[in-house]
């Protein structure tokens, strides 16, 4: 399966803004964006400060988007198209289907220090789902089911690190109990990431 493969800070410094894809990293004074600012990538810095076009802007929050789920153009083609069938706003319910990824529920529930942590957890058959063992990143979880890590997965330093951190709480449509969640209901788009213009992802795929 392809996969980016390249150093995470730089795709944080191309968008300009912290994706947090390096887990704990992110959060200290090491990370680039933090040193330096929202600098681009690449031996010779800035280009310049030329007004941005208006498929430049649809093209950078699609990338953005792309980038904190960790998701590959194909997969998230089809996640667009899938949302534009639903009667409801297409932006809300990509980001619904986006949040619902078993890999960023165990994310979101402090299970991991970061998105790439967790696809991996559930890539090792580490995620269970209704105490059924899933190793698919993408699974959609749905209201009512229950997600855990088996035991084994508990005890590796990463997650054992990132759980003992209280301060990270779940987000109120996440339940969680101990080392369990719960999905309660699906995410309302307020709840979901803030940073990214939902409406210019739908637009870019619109032309």
């Amino acid at each position: 399966m392809a996969r980016y493969t390249d150093a995470k800070c730089r795709l944080c410094r191309r968008e300009g803004v912290k994706l947090f894809l390096k887990g704990e990293r992110c959060y200290s004074p090491k990370c680039p964006i933090e040193r330096k600012g929202g600098v681009p990538p690449g031996q010779h810095g800035p280009r310049g400060r030329r007004r941005m076009s208006e498929y430049g802007q649809q093209l950078r929050e699609k990338q953005k988007a792309k980038r904190l789920y960790g998701v590959l153009e194909r997969q998230f083609r089809r996640y667009i198209e899938k949302a534009a069938k639903n009667p409801q706003a297409t932006g809300e319910v990509l980001f619904q289907l986006l949040e619902s990824r078993l890999d960023n529920i165990v994310y979101r529930l402090g299970l991991a220090p970061s998105r790439s942590v967790a696809r991996q957890l559930v890539s090792h058959g580490h995620a269970y789902v209704n105490d059924k063992r899933v190793n698919i990143a993408s699974y959609q979880v749905k209201p009512g089911d229950i997600v855990r890590l088996g035991d084994k997965a508990m005890k590796v330093v990463a997650v054992e690190k990132n759980w003992a951190d209280r301060a990270k709480n779940a987000p109120k449509w996440l339940q969680r109990k101990g080392p369990v969640g719960k999905m309660v209901r699906l995410p309302e788009r307020e709840e979901i990431e803030s940073g990214i213009d939902d409406k210019l992802i739908v637009e870019y795929y619109s032309r």
